[in-house]
């Protein structure tokens, strides 16, 4: 497969979902075990209006799909998220942002993948682990 076949064929798992079509998710970058979606920021996204920071959830399920779609880049199946884990480390208030997500285990009964989300200007945004339970297809 080459490499716009793979951004093509995740693209299309990603846009399954209405949550995520609604999100606006856009595969940016595929490999084995690794994968990066770009987010633009929207004021429907918005969960403070005095700083038009964006929702925690949003990042948080930037973190858990990442890491979903990070286990399926192996052609392994994930079934579901065992346990999710985020650090907001400073608040998203506009711009494009990335998250990159990473298996750091793939395991037969669970995998275990992190993901970093970063803003336009580079800095880090929030970061998390996603534990995922395994399927045997």
């Amino acid at each position: 497969m080459t490499e716009a076949q793979a951004l093509e064929a995740f693209q299309a798992y990603i846009d399954i979902s209405p949550f995520q079509r609604w999100l606006g998710l856009k595969v940016e970058e595929v490999g084995e075990g690794r994968l990066v979606i770009a987010l633009q920021w929207r004021e429907e996204m918005v969960s403070n209006p005095n700083t038009k920071s964006m929702h925690g959830g949003i990042l948080a399920s930037l973190v858990d799909l990442g890491g979903l779609y990070a286990v399926l880049t192996t052609k392994s199946i994930a079934t579901a998220t065992v346990d999710l884990r985020v650090d907001y480390h400073r608040p998203s208030t506009g711009g494009a942002i990335r998250s990159a997500s990473t298996i750091i285990k793939l395991g037969s009964k669970v995998s275990t993948a992190q993901t970093e989300i970063f803003g336009e200007d580079g800095k880090l945004l929030a970061s998390g682990r996603g534990v995922y339970l395994m399927g045997n297809g």
